[in-house]
């Protein structure tokens, strides 16, 4: 996820954010080459309430950020896989729709973390 921003800021150590698909158009924005939240798709923050654009969204967005950090702005965020990484980690050329959809790839090497137990934190 890459966005541009100006004006002052104060940034957070660290921030967290789920992006939940909604909806096909969701999905196909997330299988494509690249997207734009609120541009592509329909965007709306993970609802408190039921508004009626938390209704409609193709994504919802939850996030969390740990340090000074005053709010979480991805509206206008740019979302592309990075195909070079997902090839490195299996090992071979995979699709999103390889890895997301028909979950036809795995890496042996992350058996251990996938069958660890839950932490207790």
């Amino acid at each position: 996820m890459g966005s541009v921003s100006f004006g002052l800021q104060i940034g957070a150590d660290a921030t967290e954010i789920i992006l939940l698909v909604m909806s096909d158009k969701g999905m196909e924005a997330m299988l494509s080459n690249e997207f734009k939240l609120g541009g592509d798709v329909t965007l709306a923050a993970g609802p408190l309430g039921r508004s009626a654009k938390a209704q409609t969204a193709d994504i919802l967005a939850y996030g969390r950020s740990k340090g000074a950090f005053a709010g979480l702005a991805i509206d206008g965020a740019v979302i592309a896989p990075r195909y070079e990484w997902n090839n490195s980690y299996y090992g071979k050329e995979v699709t999103l729709v390889d890895i997301l959809i028909n979950q036809t790839v795995t890496n042996p090497k992350a058996e251990n973390l996938r069958t660890a137990p839950p932490s207790s934190k």
